[in-house]
């Protein structure tokens, strides 16, 4: 077992120069994801306050949502693939499992062979991750991780190697998923802790303007451009900026996603579903 002592200023719900300690009992490090699977992880890295009890999801057990990514001169560099398989009791805690599938396509896929599979099993209630996996096959390296939160001060119920949090602390996918928690017309911004797999982020995800006209493959939508920018140490991350339209409907879809990273901006669509 060792730890690590992050500092944190100005993180929410730990104050002002609060040191957030993690402890991992694993015989490998945590590794980073590399081109679409760190893309994934930052795009999806938004988060909403925690629920203390349980509220209506707009989303459902079933929902399967397809995407092609453009980067660069490639319009279709990648596909993305976002599902719901299940919902189901976990070590005690009852969770939403939700699930991103990448794989580059084309040219790309030829010089970045990726196709990256993410899990994750977050908490009905307060939308806390309860666990995080990611299966990685990047450029023939195969990689799996499983990280199973526990929060500082809790008793895991959870069996073998932990990750200890603080309270509230989400994956980045399972953030996208409590990003649609949030009701933007009355929510201007919200904040959360983001933990990728081996640093912790302030995340700060902010409502743009009015609803517009956005039309992706799948149709035409009316949607609000959600913003969101990455702080470490109270110094905002220039290099990562990312944006994601959330639909008006009812599931408030995510119809457009976006991320201006170091090398360069990946757009992702919303298409329709396979026939």
């Amino acid at each position: 077992m060792f730890q690590v002592r992050l500092n944190i200023p100005g993180a929410q719900r730990l104050g002002k120069n609060h040191d957030v300690f993690f402890g991992v009992s694993m015989k490998t490090s945590l590794g980073r994801n590399w081109f679409v699977g760190a893309a994934v992880t930052s795009i999806f890295a938004l988060a909403s306050i925690a629920a203390v009890t349980e509220q209506p999801a707009p989303f459902r057990v079933g929902e399967i949502l397809n995407y092609r990514v453009s980067w660069s001169a490639f319009t279709t560099a990648a596909s993305v693939q976002l599902s719901i398989p299940e919902r189901r009791d976990l070590f005690g805690w009852q969770t939403w499992h939700f699930r991103a599938i990448a794989q580059t396509q084309g040219p790309v896929a030829t010089l970045f062979p990726v196709d990256d599979q993410f899990d994750s099993y977050t908490d009905a209630a307060s939308l806390e991750t309860r666990q995080f996996e990611m299966h990685l096959n990047e450029l023939g390296k195969i990689s799996d991780q499983v990280m199973r939160f526990t929060i500082v001060g809790q008793k895991t119920k959870a069996p073998g190697p932990t990750v200890i949090v603080q309270q509230g602390t989400r994956d980045g996918l399972g953030a996208l998923y409590s990003l649609r928690m949030v009701d933007w017309q009355r929510t201007p911004e919200q904040r959360a802790l983001v933990f990728d797999g081996h640093e912790i982020f302030d995340m700060r995800a902010r409502r743009d303007g009015s609803p517009e006209s956005i039309t992706v493959p799948a149709g035409t939508f009316t949607a609000s451009r959600v913003s969101v920018t990455v702080f470490q140490n109270e110094k905002e991350v220039s290099a990562i900026h990312v944006a994601v339209w959330l639909a008006s409907d009812a599931a408030r879809t995510p119809v457009v996603l976006e991320a201006t990273l170091p090398f360069g901006t990946l757009h992702a669509e919303l298409v329709p579903a396979p026939k």
